[in-house]
C-alpha cells in the first residue's frame, strides 16, 4: 500500500522543532526519510537505526543531496549505546518507541539540551472502547486516503518512480496500551502532553525545562 501513516504525520512532527535548532537525533530512522527532512532545515542530524539493511538504504538514498545537509546515519541500538548528555535540540522517534523498552526515553530525556524537545510518533493497540471507537472512524479515512494516493501512483510519470525506496523497516506489533504509556511518560518525563491521532497513533512531545 503506497499511503504512509508515519509519513503522513511528517508536518505535523515538524512542526514540533525548536526555533534555532542545531543538532537533532533521529531514533529507529529506518531508510532516513523523516532524517532528511530535518536536514533539508539547515539541522545537523544524526540518525540511528538497528537494522544495517535500513541504514545502508539510507545511506545510498542520501548521496543524492549535494551539499552537507545529509543526516549522519550509523547502524545502532539506541538501548545499547551511551547519547551524548544534554547535547540534542530536538530528538524524535517513529513508530520505533515499541521495538524497545519504554523507559529509553529516559536515556533520550538525558539527551536533550536544556530548551530541547523529544517527539515520538507511537504505536498503541487497541485495548477499549475508546480505541476500537478512534480505530473505527479512521477506517473510511484510512480507505479514501489509500485510493487517493493509489491514484497519484498511477497517474505518476514512470520516469517519476526511479529511486524509490525499496527497503522496508522491521514491523513489529506494540503491546504497551495508550493507558499505560501516559501513566510511565507521567513518571519518565514529567509535564510531556501525549495526545491520540487518528491513524491507530499517538504524539507524544516532551520539553527539557532544566
Amino acid at each position: 500500500m503506497p499511503f504512509d501513516h508515519n509519513d503522513h504525520y511528517h508536518r505535523l512532527l515538524l512542526r514540533q522543532v525548536p526555533r534555532n535548532c542545531g543538532v537533532a537525533l533521529d531514533v529507529g530512522c529506518g531508510t532516513g526519510k523523516f532524517a532528511r527532512r530535518l536536514a533539508h532545515l539547515g539541522i545537523g542530524v544524526d540518525a540511528i537505526d538497528p537494522s544495517q539493511e535500513a541504514v545502508s538504504e539510507a545511506r545510498a538514498l542520501s548521496e543524492r543531496i549535494a551539499d552537507d545537509r545529509s543526516p549522519h546515519f550509523q547502524h545502532a541500538d539506541v538501548t545499547e549505546v551511551e547519547l551524548p548528555k544534554a547535547h540534542y535540540d530536538f530528538i524524535s522517534c517513529l513508530a520505533s518507541i515499541h521495538h524497545m523498552p519504554f523507559d529509553t526515553v529516559a536515556a533520550l530525556r538525558d539527551a536533550l539540551a536544556p530548551g530541547g524537545i523529544l517527539v515520538i510518533l507511537g504505536c498503541y493497540p487497541e485495548r477499549t472502547w475508546l480505541d476500537w471507537a478512534w480505530s473505527l472512524a479512521a477506517v473510511p479515512v484510512n480507505a479514501v486516503a489509500r485510493l487517493a494516493v493509489a491514484v497519484e501512483e498511477k497517474l505518476r510519470p514512470a520516469s517519476a518512480a526511479h529511486g524509490r525506496e525499496q527497503v522496508k523497516a522491521p514491523v513489529r506489533q506494540p503491546a504497551m496500551p495508550l493507558l499505560q504509556i501516559r501513566r510511565e511518560a507521567a513518571v519518565l518525563l514529567p509535564g510531556c502532553s501525549i495526545r491520540r491521532l487518528l491513524f491507530w497513533r499517538y504524539l507524544l512531545v516532551f520539553r527539557n525545562n532544566g
